[in-house]
């Protein structure tokens, strides 16, 4: 069986007819469905690069799908639009996942909600938060606070709907914006540079019949394991008596417990089937990266606290080290972009056509469209409160960093990336003081949270893979950028819906508006200057990115790359470095004892091993989320 996944196919116009705006319907009519399994305790599905939950959703359809080619055969759907509907639902989870809706949910709630006489919320801050922003009716937001009411009541409802409307069109805009960016690079970074997509290969590789995937008996292996372990683990949960294997993570700290190895830090080990198969896919430099710079920031962490430098607020600044790698990732993007975005924009201004007829979009339309979006963001930031200025630098730090994370993933397929606290919210602070920014700023800052509290869930790769897969299934680009429109502009309500429905009920998950409105706090009590520490530790974060690159594009033999240099000191980090070690030990075996073909042979071992625990695991939480009961959870 031929698995290639760097095989050409070029896609032609009679396999790319057949896609029809049928699978468009059917990923539309899925959406309210996924959302609401989202929102009822399964945001942590887009805590990681492939969403469990599509991958399940996606398996039960190629079941109904073989069922339905016996009967109509007419009927069945083909691989263009399985995955239309796979792309559809992977984008609307990133915008309903946990690193989006459910932390909105929050901070439009908490600094009401949580606003007491001693920490004078209040007085602070709620007369800079517009009131077409939020619902501020502590007796309306009582309910999700509490549950055990109901969102269908008119009053409650009533209240909701501006808050509602006017957030869904801004995450709209936001998402349309990472669109036109990901068609204005699509053609150069999957055509010209063929970059691999390594997150794409379960679900092009299940739904091609071609591939035979499905019959692939050590693929059937491979799901046995992972599937196996689910369904052991799911009933010692159930079952206490019923022995568990693994499926939790092992702390390290309690054996260091002397200055100044103390200071390692929350250190977990564990081996995870999905998380295994997810870093046999990505390139042996970053997976080798990743766990060694894993290790890197912990040692750096230990170093400063023998040092004595512990004693420094927040040094050795690893956040803004973050953020200044991922800077640097674009900048490294950008440069090796500039070429195709300098036709791009010479091509527009004279008037010529520049893309293929295949393209998504016409480059121009993709620009205006760009500019269009960016520009209502910034009113809709100027009518909150905030300095065009202070805007504009906010959302160009956005998308360099939405737009490194759409380049790491197109390239080496990290499965985390989650840039915890490392925004353009708490850079901006870092960098200009708070004296420089205004109260309504300082207030949408926290607002913001929402969409830059992590960035694992992250939309826009998916929608770069999204194209990837259109070529790949020789599927119509243009179909799906309806089906992404579509996706994008319906989960807005769809999800405010799932979360006020489901919180009403049973009360919603608040808590994450803690930090940004604590930070918000301090800020508007204490006033501060640039913080130059910070500044450093972004500067020397971009630095070494570019070393590192520089030093791979010169030495054949450099063995760090700078990507694993900037998803190592994530949380999500903490739960991966061990499953990621595993899979770089046993990749590197077998590409040194069987070479290429035995690791050809061997992709769909992996891949049942991903399969097999997401559809176990989307078992076990879609009993959770229909009987609203406690069950065991695979993921972290």
């Amino acid at each position: 069986m031929q698995m290639d996944p760097n095989q050409p196919e070029i896609p032609t116009p009679q396999s790319a007819s057949r896609t029809g705006w049928r699978a468009i319907i059917i990923g539309a009519l899925l959406l309210p469905a996924n959302a609401y399994w989202i929102a009822s305790g399964e945001a942590t599905s887009t805590t990681v690069s492939l969403f469990f939950n599509v991958i399940f959703i996606l398996f039960v359809l190629l079941l109904l799908n073989r069922v339905i080619k016996q009967i109509l055969p007419r009927a069945a759907l083909n691989q263009g639009e399985l995955l239309i509907i796979y792309v559809m639902l992977s984008i609307s989870s990133g915008i309903a996942g946990l690193d989006m809706m459910r932390v909105l949910m929050a901070v439009l709630v908490g600094p009401f909600w949580y606003a007491r006489p001693e920490n004078e919320w209040a007085e602070l801050f709620w007369r800079f938060i517009p009131s077409w922003l939020a619902v501020e009716d502590r007796n309306i937001l009582k309910g999700f606070a509490e549950g055990e009411s109901s969102f269908y009541v008119n009053r409650v409802m009533k209240a909701w709907v501006t808050p509602m409307l006017i957030w869904s069109a801004f995450i709209f805009l936001l998402v349309f914006g990472m669109l036109c960016i990901n068609v204005l690079v699509r053609r150069q970074w999957t055509e010209a540079e063929k970059l691999s997509y390594p997150i794409i290969q379960l679900p092009l590789q299940i739904t091609d019949g071609r591939s035979s995937l499905l019959n692939h008996r050590m693929m059937w292996i491979g799901f046995a394991l992972g599937a196996g372990l689910d369904i052991l683990n799911g009933l010692h949960f159930l079952f206490p008596l019923v022995p568990g294997i693994g499926g939790r993570l092992y702390d390290l700290r309690p054996f260091f417990t002397t200055k100044p190895w103390n200071a390692i830090g929350w250190t977990p080990i564990a081996v995870f089937p999905y998380a295994v198969g997810l870093g046999f896919f990505i390139p042996l430099d970053l997976s080798f990266s990743c766990w060694f710079f894993y290790l890197f920031w912990k040692t750096e962490r230990i170093l400063t606290s023998a040092l004595g430098w512990h004693t420094i607020p927040e040094f050795p600044y690893i956040e803004q080290q973050t953020t200044g790698a991922y800077l640097g990732l674009f900048l490294i993007a950008l440069w090796i972009t500039r070429r195709h975005l300098s036709r791009i924009l010479t091509a527009t201004i004279k008037g010529k056509r520049q893309e293929a007829a295949d393209e998504p979009m016409s480059y121009r339309t993709a620009l205006i469209g760009l500019i269009l979006s960016f520009g209502l963001i910034l009113f809709f930031c100027h009518r909150a409160g905030m300095a065009m200025w202070s805007s504009i630098l906010f959302f160009l730090i956005y998308y360099a960093i939405s737009t490194a994370v759409t380049r790491m993933r197109a390239e080496l397929g990290s499965p985390v990336h989650d840039l915890h606290f490392s925004g353009p919210d708490t850079t901006l602070v870092k960098v200009l003081g708070t004296r420089a920014l205004n109260p309504h700023e300082l207030t949408m800052y926290g607002l913001f949270h929402f969409f830059n509290r992590a960035y694992r869930g992250h939309v826009m790769p998916h929608q770069l893979e999204g194209f990837k897969l259109m070529e790949r299934a020789r599927a119509s680009h243009r179909r799906l950028l309806w089906g992404m429109i579509v996706a994008i502009a319906m989960t807005g309500p769809v999800a405010f819906w799932a979360y006020l429905s489901d919180g009403y009920r049973y009360a919603g998950a608040i808590g994450y508006a803690w930090r940004p409105f604590n930070l918000l706090q301090s800020w508007l009590y204490y006033p501060s200057s640039p913080d130059y520490g910070a500044i450093g530790g972004l500067i020397f974060g971009a630095i070494a990115t570019l070393f590192l690159m520089m030093m791979r594009m010169h030495f054949i033999w450099w063995a760090f790359h700078p990507a694993g240099f900037a998803v190592s000191s994530s949380w999500s980090m903490n739960v991966f470095w061990a499953s990621i070690f595993v899979s770089w030990v046993l990749k590197l075996i077998i590409l040194k004892v069987g070479g290429v073909k035995a690791h050809h042979q061997a992709i769909p071992l992996f891949l049942g091993m991903i399969l097999g625990e997401f559809v176990i695991g989307g078992f076990w939480s879609l009993r959770g989320a229909i009987w609203n009961v406690p069950t065991y959870r695979f993921l972290f």
